[in-house]
């Protein structure tokens, strides 16, 4: 089965940081955390194949938990020279045993809605 676990509209700050903004809604779709920890680590793989290591992180205290995502996310972003308003998937792969795998895509608004992978736009 697959499905979109988190789709985001790119900020400045995420296309600049080493970290983004993640969807609070999106972390369902992804393992629990485990006890006494407050972040996760997984692999995404790229529309060239290659692998991304990220981390998601919430924060330790307080009411609203405020996840990002780093790890190598700001070389993710200069390498597909990420603006803002470029728009960020993970799709998520289950396999019939329960073990996910993550696709990570990049797009950019041509124009009226028609959205571009980012690797089209590389000079």
């Amino acid at each position: 089965m697959e499905a979109v676990a988190m789709e985001k509209s790119v900020s400045k700050s995420d296309a600049t940081n080493n970290r983004m903004e993640f969807p609070m809604k999106s972390l369902g779709n992804f393992p629990n955390i485990p006890a006494g920890q407050n972040y996760f680590n997984f692999v995404a793989v790229d529309t060239l194949g290659r692998r991304w290591g990220f981390k998601v992180s919430t924060r330790k205290v307080g009411r609203h938990k405020k996840p990002w995502m780093s790890g190598q996310w700001r070389r993710y972003a200069q390498e597909k020279g990420l603006k803002k308003g470029d728009r960020v998937k993970l799709i998520m792969q289950v396999e019939g045993n329960g073990v996910r795998s993550y696709r990570i895509t990049a797009e950019r608004n041509l124009t009226m809605r028609i959205w571009i992978p980012v690797e089209e736009f590389a000079i």
